[in-house]
């Protein structure tokens, strides 16, 4: 059996991974957007942003929220603001505004802060919830 690794506490939202990676995201986001076509300022530049906030935003709310069911309805606005996102960096780098690599490291920071709020989500889940109480209460009967 492989040993249980223990992680920190939770205490703040600033303690979630998925939210420091979201805000590296929407700083990679401000930054690609900084270059783009002043015309954009109302468009895609403005949209961006919007939703990059947005992702960092919801994980913030949700965590301060007093319940999990909360907290899950938040994680799933973040999971819209992300989808979002990479559409709208797939329009952009259609229309060519992206300096090279900007798209795939954007791209690769969608796909990982998706990773890690899918996680989250799952982890937070009803079903999943049980499956830990029951998983704990036979490790501790065992260890009696």
């Amino acid at each position: 059996m492989a040993p249980e690794t223990r992680r920190a506490p939770v205490r703040s939202y600033r303690d979630l991974v998925v939210w420091q990676r979201a805000m590296t995201l929407a700083e990679g986001v401000y930054a690609a957007t900084r270059k783009f076509p002043k015309e954009e300022i109302y468009g895609l530049t403005s949209q961006m942003r919007r939703a990059a906030v947005s992702v960092a935003s919801n994980i913030a709310e949700g965590q301060a929220r007093p319940g999990r069911g909360e907290l899950l309805q938040f994680l799933g606005y973040a999971a819209g603001s992300l989808a979002e996102l990479g559409t709208q960096v797939t329009l952009a780098a259609r229309f060519d505004l992206f300096a090279p690599g900007i798209e795939q490291s954007l791209t690769d920071l969608i796909a990982e802060v998706g990773r890690l709020l899918n996680g989250l989500r799952n982890s937070l889940k009803p079903e999943r919830m049980a499956q830990r109480s029951l998983a704990a209460s036979t490790t501790t009967e065992r260890d009696h």
